[in-house]
């Protein structure tokens, strides 16, 4: 990779067509957290190989604003490359946009290329720039024309997700999305986010590392349903069964024909931040846009009665994986060189081995010592350091199994832990129990449950700079909408927490330069009681997975933490037991013992 040459030849083009500055985002046509390689264009361009980030290049600068979980990675992967590392002040902000109007003279021309940009973003764009008169064309894929070795779009074959695990069938999901169009009066539903399209048609792909996805395309209308998608990747048995279905193949690059042609008057129904901007230049004038989120967005959210009882079931083979890698470790650890990569790569294994298993649900975050203390830190070669008897270590990881997705973290003391690390592990832990064990009326929102996680670190000066909770999806995405739990009340935290959601739990603490605590677990939002002051919920707690007696001060929990530790301990045995044996059953036995005051 030849970054300085790349970006000479990127300039070459701006002066050509008389652009001032060109924005290269880390985003795909589908607005996904996780995107194919074929899209990955700020990392081709930047070398800087982040999840998070945006590239801007003018006639004599180019930067980079990423945030600062990834500052070290980016000081290190942009050195000599000619771009500079611009420190984001608040993580997911538009902040280069700022600097544009700042630094661009009046009526200069910013190009960015409008399918991979969300309508959001380039409504906000424009409008911030606007004030300078500074002129913003969205149609220039500029890129395209340099990278001469540009990754081929994946071609492999989506599957049928089995109604047995989904629990509804496409024809049931089409007919619900179709209720509410009619309640919103909309003719046409465009659904472009590529988790939302995969749970209506009870499809599963492999196009995005981690995430069981596949490019497409979604338009339902009121008697049509359209997957446009590339034909190669859906077989003639599958095709013939979306078919007698009533859903309709297309080509994936047909969608903006088939927008297009849509009458005048007709509303058509958009998430106009999922949706890019190249697919909103092909809708014709005449055609309302109806601004909202996915239909399926919040139908999704809610896990039915089948889904559930899978995931309890799935929740049992991760636990199983999860012990067996902590038995391990614990007897390992001293006697054989084990390193962050080699654990992550172990736990992989004890995963592979459970039913239903088809990949991870992200990259494990296997931090030792400092690097725990690294929000979003992934071992790589350069990074791997050896695991020793001393110190503490968190592992957070998760699976994708055909019966539902996992997310978990543990940490754990790999000899006896100091008073400072069991003393900021139980404020952490309690975060993580007092948020689990809350009963709260229905209507809650995510924000107004968020400080019952970080109470205790509060009452010590201390906090954690990242959310407290996410959505799972079921064989989808490990983060899902619509809900959140964090401190924001103007993001997704605004969503209401309603039966039938997971969600994780996960307030940390971090010492930089020390160590970085997490203790996760995902929880089910159930019903709880209904009192004369109205209905209440509560959650129940799914991932099954011993917490490490070693660094709990039991002095520091109140009587109802230390229940609800006992009583979640005395569960996870319970579950966990029937599946295991010899050493390993009598290392759980151990790890769920009841403690005392």
């Amino acid at each position: 990779m030849n970054t300085i040459k790349n970006l000479d030849k990127l300039r070459r083009l701006m002066a050509g067509s008389d652009f001032d500055a060109y924005i290269i985002p880390s985003t795909d046509p589908h607005m996904g957290e996780y995107v194919p390689k074929y899209w990955e264009a700020r990392t081709w361009l930047s070398g800087f190989t982040g999840s998070a980030g945006t590239l801007v290049v003018t006639k004599d600068f180019a930067g980079l604003w990423t945030d600062s979980r990834y500052f070290l990675q980016a000081e290190t992967e942009l050195k000599d490359s000619g771009i500079e590392l611009v420190k984001l002040v608040v993580p997911h902000t538009p902040e280069h946009v700022d600097w544009l109007l700042k630094k661009l003279p009046k009526g200069s021309v910013v190009a960015l290329d409008g399918a991979v940009v969300s309508i959001d973003s380039v409504n906000y764009i424009k409008a911030l720039l606007a004030p300078k008169q500074i002129d913003v064309v969205t149609n220039e894929d500029l890129i395209s024309q340099i990278w001469v070795d540009r990754p081929e779009l994946p071609t492999d074959l989506v599957i049928d997700h089995d109604v047995t695990f989904s629990g509804s069938s496409r024809t049931d999901k089409i007919a619900a999305v179709r209720v509410e169009m009619e309640r919103l009066k909309v003719d046409h539903h465009l659904i472009a986010s590529l988790d939302d399209i995969a749970w209506l048609l009870n499809l599963r792909g492999t196009d995005i590392l981690y995430n069981p996805l596949f490019v497409s395309y979604v338009l339902i209308s009121m008697d049509r349903v359209t997957l446009f998608i590339n034909p190669v990747k859906v077989s003639s048995s599958l095709r013939a069964t979306l078919e007698a279905e009533g859903i309709t193949l297309s080509n994936y690059t047909d969608i903006s024909n088939a927008l297009s042609g849509m009458e005048k008057g007709n509303k058509l129904l958009i998430a106009t931040a999922k949706v890019n901007q190249a697919i909103a230049d092909a809708i014709p004038v005449g055609v309302k846009i109806v601004e909202g989120t996915n239909i399926t967005t919040a139908l999704k959210s809610i896990k039915n009665e089948k889904e559930i009882a899978h995931l309890r079931k799935t929740m049992e083979y991760d636990g199983v994986a999860l012990v067996k890698f902590f038995h391990w470790l614990e007897n390992t650890i001293g006697k054989e060189t084990i390193t962050e990569l080699s654990a992550a790569e172990k736990i992989r294994e004890y995963r592979s081995e459970q039913p239903n298993f088809m990949g991870l649900s992200f990259g494990s975050i296997a931090g030792y010592a400092s690097h725990g203390a690294i929000v979003h830190y992934n071992p790589s070669p350069e990074t791997d350091v050896e695991l020793k008897p001393e110190g503490l270590f968190l592992l957070d990881s998760g699976g994708q199994y055909l019966s539902g997705t996992t997310d978990v973290t543990r940490t754990v003391a790999l000899s006896v832990p100091n008073e400072e690390e069991k003393r900021d592990f139980t404020l952490a832990l309690k975060g993580t129990i007092d948020l689990s064990d809350a009963v709260f009326p229905v209507g809650t929102r995510g924000y107004q449950l968020d400080a019952l996680a970080r109470i205790a670190l509060w009452k010590q000066g201390i906090n954690y700079g990242h959310g407290t909770g996410h959505g799972v999806g079921f064989f989808l995405n490990v983060h899902e909408g619509p809900q959140s739990i964090n401190p924001n009340a103007g993001g997704p935290a605004v969503n209401v927490i309603e039966v039938g959601m997971v969600t994780s739990v996960e307030p940390a603490m971090y010492r930089e330069g020390k160590h970085g605590i997490r203790t996760e677990n995902l929880v089910l939002c159930v019903a709880g009681d209904q009192t004369a002051y109205g209905s209440f919920l509560k959650f129940e707690s799914l991932t099954l997975c011993p917490i490490d007696h070693t660094l709990i001060n039991v002095q520091m929990l109140t009587a109802d933490e230390l229940k609800w530790l006992n009583d979640y301990h005395a569960m996870v045995y319970a579950r966990l037991s029937p599946y295991l044996n010899g050493a390993e059953l009598e290392w759980l036995k151990q790890k769920t013992k009841s403690l005392q005051v």
